[in-house]
């Protein structure tokens, strides 16, 4: 028995096969980028998500041990970034690009004027979490607003998950965790669709059938079996946002667990027994029946070290890898010789919620280098978990434990710099493909009783670091004075970067 799973990302696409003890088979990559067509506008094109899907599915198939996986696939895991918006009209064709999650932040008029018609409270006791650039609402008025015709002809609502499920099964079905996010259309307490709230916001849309995030959504069809290469009537589950997939993964799904997502963007998930409402994050359904969840996201993280990289490699130079910034990052020291950043290059999701928030270096000089702006961008991160950390506690979250998840957990730079600003001690996991790999744990649930802590055991444990441990408590302080004392100079600058792209 193997199941295939496949998660949709930001930066790629990435599929694992896995045997039924959770031996992972084989892996493959799709990178892709996103479309910035304008400020604060993050689309992307939701043929690649099928496309790649299907690459991903050959290629991996291909990949097994004996060259014929297709034959033994008993199930198939799917999760993708989230919440998006993808519009399509009747027969599911997409009418336009996807509008990806917090990170695309044009809907902030319509955030404003939901926010008054709907009620803040309101919203955050029935939806769990007030309107923001990370809620659906507010860009499907946008879209409605912008874009009439399009939303004229629109029906459904899907996003990555839900529309590669869409394409291998004919269901049109939505996990109850994703639907969560789509605020406000969703009722948290009740667990089901807000109807009066989704009337008033697009009373065109047909609203998908509900199920939770393992549960078997359809079969595959025989018209998806060809362009995969997957057996026709292979069960594929409904699947969820990749962050919870990737909580899964890991075994971070027991009350007192918290999950730090070292990827594109840094994502955090707290898993409680009951709805815990904070302003400043996102309580949500848990991934898993019975569960809930208070969560955080900032709006970069990787991505400024993969800006970085790109920067450095600018001058005509083949860019460096990661792995020798880790190193010049590391040899810099602790406080980045001087240098502290902040990491809001795309806005800032959580605890700050400001759209128009912007990155900022303070006390470079020329003597800086590289490995010294690269350490600084790994401590501002550092530095927003620990925020986020502190916003959850504050509220009343008991943190009991930390599983660390992601391509940044490799090489131990970073993952110890977290444990040093924030004194927490972190789980590594031996595996740490991420949503991929969490798809496919729940997919195998579906048809088995798979155990996590069996399919992907702890690899090492990250202890916080006491010898920066002052220096990191210095500079947290300025970290934490150096957004209040920009903020009116950054939303100044965001203005006048909008007028010059009018």
């Amino acid at each position: 028995m193997t199941v295939l799973g496949v998660d949709i990302g930001t930066s790629s696409s990435k599929g694992v096969l896995v045997g039924e003890d959770g031996t992972v088979l084989a892996t493959a990559v799709r990178p892709h980028t996103v479309d910035r067509p304008r400020p604060g506008h993050v689309e992307m094109d939701t043929q690649v998500w099928w496309d790649e899907f299907a690459s991903l599915a050959r290629e991996l198939l291909k990949s097994s041990p004996d060259g014929s996986g297709g034959d033994r696939v008993t199930a198939v895991g799917v999760s993708g970034m989230g919440p998006c918006v993808l519009l399509t009209d009747a027969a599911d064709t997409p009418l336009r690009p996807a509008v990806l999650y917090g990170v695309d932040t044009r809907a902030t008029e319509q955030i404003a004027r939901l926010e008054a018609e709907l009620g803040r409270d309101a919203v955050l006791r029935r939806c769990g979490s007030l309107l923001s650039t990370q809620a659906v609402g507010p860009k499907i008025a946008w879209l409605a607003e912008h874009e009439p015709d399009t939303v004229a002809r629109a029906r459904r609502l899907y996003m990555p998950s839900s529309y590669l499920v869409r394409r291998l099964t004919g269901v049109y079905a939505l996990d109850h965790h994703s639907a969560s996010q789509a605020v406000p259309l969703y009722d948290s307490v009740a667990q089901e669709w807000y109807e009066p709230w989704t009337r008033h916001i697009a009373p065109w849309l047909e609203l998908p059938r509900l199920l939770w995030p393992g549960d078997i959504a359809g079969r595959l069809t025989a018209e998806a079996a060809d362009t995969t290469g997957l057996p026709a009537g292979t069960p594929v589950i409904a699947g969820t946002v990749d962050a919870w997939s990737e909580a899964l993964s890991v075994g971070a799904q027991h009350t007192g667990d918290l999950m730090l997502m070292y990827g594109s963007t840094m994502f955090l998930i707290h898993t409680l027994a009951d709805r815990l409402l904070v302003p400043e994050l996102w309580s949500t359904v848990g991934a898993l029946p019975g569960t809930r969840s208070l969560a955080g996201g900032m709006a970069t993280s990787g991505v400024i070290t993969d800006w970085l990289r790109e920067l450095f490699g600018a001058s005509g130079q083949a860019a460096p890898d990661h792995a020798t910034l880790l190193a010049e990052a590391e040899a810099s020291g602790p406080g980045a010789r001087g240098l502290l950043m902040l990491p809001y290059f795309a806005g800032e999701r959580t605890p700050v919620a400001d759209p128009h928030a912007r990155g900022v270096i303070a006390g470079l000089t020329v003597e800086h280098s590289r490995g010294d702006l690269y350490r600084a961008a790994l401590e501002a991160t550092a530095f927003g978990v620990r925020h986020n950390v502190e916003a959850m506690r504050a509220a009343g979250a008991d943190v009991r434990r930390v599983v660390a998840v992601g391509g940044g957990t490799r090489g131990g730079l970073w993952t110890g710099i977290v444990s040093s600003v924030t004194g927490l001690e972190q789980e590594v996991r031996a595996v740490s493909l991420g949503a991929s790999y969490g798809a496919a744990f729940l997919a195998a649930g579906s048809v088995g009783d798979p155990v996590i802590d069996d399919w992907n055991p702890v690899r090492e444990r990250v202890v916080p670091d006491p010898l920066p441990h002052a220096r990191y408590e210095e500079l947290y302080a300025l970290y934490r004075r150096l957004y209040p004392a920009t903020r009116d100079i950054s939303h100044a600058l965001a203005g006048h970067q909008r007028d010059a792209h009018d």
